[in-house]
């Protein structure tokens, strides 16, 4: 998403750089008219080394040469100057208006200096008259032309002697004819340069301005996206919105072809269903993929988009009737790190529609998806969760409820009726004796209701659990139901278990003993209750063992949902929460043993 967006600010950008007078564009003529007057002062200094032996007709002294040296310095000094103020100046918006009027006088002073109209340096006059044009307007091209003319001609014809000056007439008629055709022709041409450069200027602008609104366009279909995922946690909604606003998407890009055909493919336990669609038939929604063929293979190997031309021959996509008229279609996968969640198909029954656009703004789209996709699953996940942890609690509290109904609530109520029988008995003045043997009842009554409302409070509470450890704990809880229940419990515990088990582990693993023992208690009939507790290579191993009648595992399990305890389930999920395992084992008749795995490694 960020590459997306970063590639459609990276072309807004240069829109607002681009302007009709740029500075960078400025800067190229600028450059190339320095380079071209490199060339000009160079021809200069070669035509005069050429025609210095013979300037009207008389040979001429080498100090008549000096002039036109200090000419050419001169304007190789200031082309250098003009070059550093290109890099460095300040003045680089003055230097056309600067350059234009030093290259006009440096013409009219080389002109002059070699003859004037005859000179045969006139030549570099056409330089100031076509940067002129080229640069300002044909009328500034003409006033430019004019002042060369006007004052070459006038210096050269009161320079020269007196017998020459009708020939000189006839070549300043002659040169400014030249300039003069010079000026006009440069300045048409100019004029039609400059309208090709406007045309294409304006190309240029309207292909930019196109870019910017595409970009645009994505960056508010995106928006939306955004909007839409963050503003649900639904499942489905994620799912359907992926769909819309890609389509949407492509609409706003130019492609409002109805004829697009679009669905969400997830992972179910082994294959790839259709969750959701668009334009596709009802006979085509219950087909199922496998994902192990063709350009939909690829997609989920790889982790990247696949084109299809011609998806009708596809292995996997070609089972779906949508796709015999589809000429294109694009797969992006649904990927987050190395999950796989499914892919996103388009297909269109155009040729070429998914170009380099459609393609950023579809990857776009799904990675925002994934997020959201993540996102809802977690909630879902949440809401699942605290639905379990509900019934888990509600399932306690009837437990607890039913255990008082059992136990204490019982005895208290037998309690109750023995103090009204011994009431009677004391009304009536009968056997003192017999008072006293049921006071004695009261008393063992009393003295067994507190053991098992202390047992339960431990079952809630094991304070020595915190205090002392597993090991100790389970023998306490071992010696509160010898109290009570006659059924022998051997414990076998290494004493090492407390040092290799973190206290929240214990907790768990104390829960699920005491569940494994409760079960036993209420359902085995056993004789006998084996609790083993011990270590081997890096695994610590908990076994709940009996004697007793057994159960078919498998049918227990298979049914378990509509029984009405939890206690099996429990037990499985709380090893899990440890990263452990649980496994029962049990046939009818055989006992039940009930084994609990846990990696010390990851203690």
């Amino acid at each position: 998403m960020q590459v997306f967006f970063a590639r459609r600010t990276d072309t807004a950008r240069k829109l607002l750089m681009f302007t009709p007078e740029s500075v960078r564009g400025r800067f190229q003529i600028d450059w190339i008219i320095s380079n071209l007057r490199w060339l000009l002062l160079l021809s200069v200094a070669v035509v005069s080394v050429l025609h210095s032996p013979l300037v009207y007709g008389k040979l001429l002294d080498p100090f008549d040469f000096i002039p036109q040296v200090i000419l050419i310095v001169i304007g190789a000094l200031y082309n250098v100057g003009v070059m550093l103020f290109l890099h460095y100046g300040p003045l680089r918006q003055a230097i056309p208006v600067i350059s234009l009027a030093v290259d006009t006088v440096l013409s009219i002073s080389l002109v002059l200096a070699s003859g004037g109209l005859t000179s045969p340096l006139l030549f570099f006059a056409l330089f100031p008259i076509l940067t002129a044009a080229l640069r300002f307007s044909q009328m500034v091209s003409l006033a430019v032309t004019g002042a060369i003319i006007l004052l070459c001609g006038l210096f050269g014809y009161l320079l020269a002697p007196l017998a020459t000056r009708d020939t000189d007439l006839a070549s300043f008629i002659a040169s400014s004819f030249i300039l003069g055709l010079a000026a006009l022709v440069s300045g048409a041409v100019s004029n039609q340069m400059k309208q090709i450069v406007a045309r294409r200027r304006r190309q240029e602008e309207e292909a930019e301005l196109r870019k910017l609104r595409a970009a645009r366009e994505h960056s508010r279909v995106i928006f939306e996206l955004a909007s839409t995922l963050s503003a649900t946690l639904n499942y489905h909604t994620v799912l359907e919105a992926v769909l819309d606003v890609g389509e949407a998407g492509m609409r706003e890009l130019g492609q409002p072809n109805l004829s697009h055909v679009s669905l969400v493919l997830l992972f179910g336990e082994q294959h790839l269903h259709i969750v959701t669609s668009r334009h596709l038939p009802h006979r085509d929604q219950n087909i199922v993929f496998e994902g192990r063929r063709g350009a939909l293979a690829q997609a989920l190997s790889t982790a990247e988009l696949q084109i299809v031309n011609d998806p009708a021959s596809d292995p996997e996509l070609g089972q779906l009737i949508a796709m015999q008229g589809c000429k294109q279609a694009i797969i992006v996968p649904l990927r987050a790190g190395f999950e796989n969640y499914g892919a996103v198909v388009f297909a269109s029954a155009q040729p070429d529609t998914y170009n380099t656009e459609l393609q950023e703004l579809l990857v776009a789209v799904c990675n925002q998806a994934i997020v959201a996709l993540q996102n809802a699953q977690l909630y879902q996940s949440l809401r699942e969760e605290k639905e379990r942890i509900v019934e888990v609690e509600e399932a306690e509290r009837k437990k607890l409820a039913r255990d008082l109904h059992d136990g204490p609530t019982q005895s208290i109520a037998a309690i109750a009726m023995r103090l009204n029988y011994v009431r009677m008995l004391l009304e009536r003045q009968q056997d003192l004796a017999q008072v006293m043997e049921e006071l004695t009842r009261i008393e063992e009554l009393a003295r067994r209701t507190t053991k098992e409302i202390r047992q339960m409070l431990f079952t809630l509470r094991p304070l020595i659990l915190e205090t002392q450890g597993l090991k100790a704990a389970l023998e306490q809880y071992v010696a509160k139901l010898a109290e009570t229940d006659p059924l022998p419990i051997h414990l076998q515990a290494a004493p090492e278990i407390d040092n290799l088990l973190e206290r929240n582990a214990q907790g768990v693993i104390f829960y699920i003993i005491e569940e494994a023992i409760g079960n036993a208690r209420k359902h085995a009939k056993a004789k006998n209750l084996w609790v083993r507790l011990y270590t081997r290579a890096n695994m610590f191993i908990a076994e709940v063992e009996d004697d007793g009648v057994g159960f078919d595992v498998d049918a227990v399990q298979a049914r378990y949902d509509e029984r009405g305890s939890l206690g099996m389930l429990n037990m499985h999920e709380r090893a899990d929460m440890i990263g452990g395992k649980l496994s029962i084992a049990s046939a009818p008749g055989r006992g039940t043993r009930i084994t609990l795995t846990v990696p010390l490694q990851n203690r």
